[in-house]
């Protein structure tokens, strides 16, 4: 078998890697492509190609010329040959009617663009760069989140957990932002405000032919986006202050590290269906399945869509906690026995027709989870019980 690269062995595993290969731009060559997609809006926009003409907005104009002279320099065409999915360059050349009074130069000059001395495209100065575009449209496309009063309490409690320490807010160059971690129950720091994915839709596959998920991020500032996965994973690479926010640790049974003498007694994980069944969809933020395990939770899950005690479904985690010197079955118990008046009564079938009644699946708020590992870690948990009501543990009469 042939050698294989890093990035060919990640694929063969199923590994998806985190960034797309980089490509090397000169400042002029991201200034022509931003310029070009400028004319690719205007086309998606008016359904025509901009035209020249006195009678023409001023920004038509522009454009027009700007597409005569990308179509006059091959070094354009081949840098914009795989953006051009609109065939905009080898289209039927514009009839260029010469203004009145105003010829390509002084409408330029009008646009505040100084050709060079070679009237060459590549001087083009005054293009906005995309990353600046790319900036303003996140901002843009940002709106009012009607409902932040629900979010509000957990914004919260992830500052005062960042102040207390049981939460870090590590640097990106440290620690690596998957894919597969831009998902519901997550926050993160960009732009110098507190996100949090609150909702994602099912994975599907782009006119790129890659796996991406559209999500919900709710910001601090009381504003929200609908946003690409691979769009929001771009904007946490590009700004260089971003962070991601780790799990709650609930102290040194669950803690991030062991010290010298802990031995790793396994994972408790929080996992979220991805069933069609019609009650799991309509509850699906509230409904997590809870376990303890040895093996890596990737693992525990693989053969998740064929396993009745996972609903026939593929999932996806939630949260994980770190477990040192515990016993897993006796916590497991623990955890179960806390949470069981909000247990659920789901049922499955495996593949011999026989009915599966898997027991680790609750309706719980992924915040209850995480008070329910915090009071098992500081001993408190046996002086509280689940209030199905209000979702939250309470003091025990």
């Amino acid at each position: 078998m042939a050698e294989l690269s890093d990035l060919e062995l990640l694929a063969e595993l199923g590994v998806e890697t985190a960034t797309e290969p980089a490509r090397s731009l000169t400042p002029l060559q991201e200034r022509i492509i931003a310029g070009f997609e400028d004319i690719q809006r205007f086309v998606t926009e008016h359904g025509r190609l901009p035209q020249h003409g006195e009678d023409r907005d001023i920004f038509e104009r522009l454009y027009a010329v700007r597409l005569d002279r990308l179509r006059a320099q091959p070094e354009a065409r081949e840098l914009l040959a795989a953006l051009d999915t609109g065939d905009i360059l080898n289209s039927s050349p514009l009839v260029a009617t010469a203004p009145v009074g105003l010829d390509d130069t002084a409408l330029l000059a009008e646009l505040g663009i100084e050709p060079g001395a070679d009237d060459d495209i590549f001087q083009l100065r005054h293009v906005t760069p995309r990353a600046e575009k790319r900036a303003a449209e996140e901002i843009a496309n940002r709106e009012r989140c009607e409902d932040f009063d629900t979010f509000k309490p957990l914004f919260q409690r992830i500052q005062a957990d960042l102040e207390s320490g049981n939460r870090q807010a590590k640097v990106l160059d440290q620690t690596e932002v998957t894919l597969a971690e831009i998902q519901p129950g997550n926050f993160f720091i960009v732009g110098g405000q507190l996100a949090y994915v609150a909702a994602s839709t099912d994975e599907f596959v782009t006119q790129y032919e890659r796996k991406d998920r559209r999500v919900r991020v709710i910001y601090d500032n009381a504003t929200e986006a609908s946003v690409l996965s691979r769009s929001f994973q771009k904007a946490l690479y590009r700004d260089e202050t971003a962070r991601r926010i780790t799990e709650q640790s609930a102290g040194p049974l669950f803690g991030d590290t062991a010290e010298p003498d802990d031995l790793a007694s396994g994972t408790i994980y929080v996992l979220r269906s991805k069933s069609a069944h019609p009650y799991v969809d309509e509850h699906r933020e509230l409904i997590h399945k809870i376990g303890v395990t040895g093996q890596p939770v990737a693992s525990r899950i693989a053969n998740a869509r064929n396993d009745p005690t996972f609903l026939l479904a593929d999932v996806e985690v939630v949260a994980e906690y770190r477990l040192y010197n515990i016993n897993r079955a006796k916590l497991e118990n623990l955890i179960h026995r806390a949470l069981a008046p909000a247990r659920l009564d789901l049922s499955a079938g495996d593949r011999f027709g026989k009915t599966v009644q898997p027991r680790e699946w609750f309706l719980a708020p992924l915040s209850a989870i995480n008070e329910l590992v915090t009071r098992i870690s500081d001993g408190s948990i046996t002086e509280y019980r689940y209030d199905t009501t209000n979702a939250r543990f309470i003091p025990a009469v």
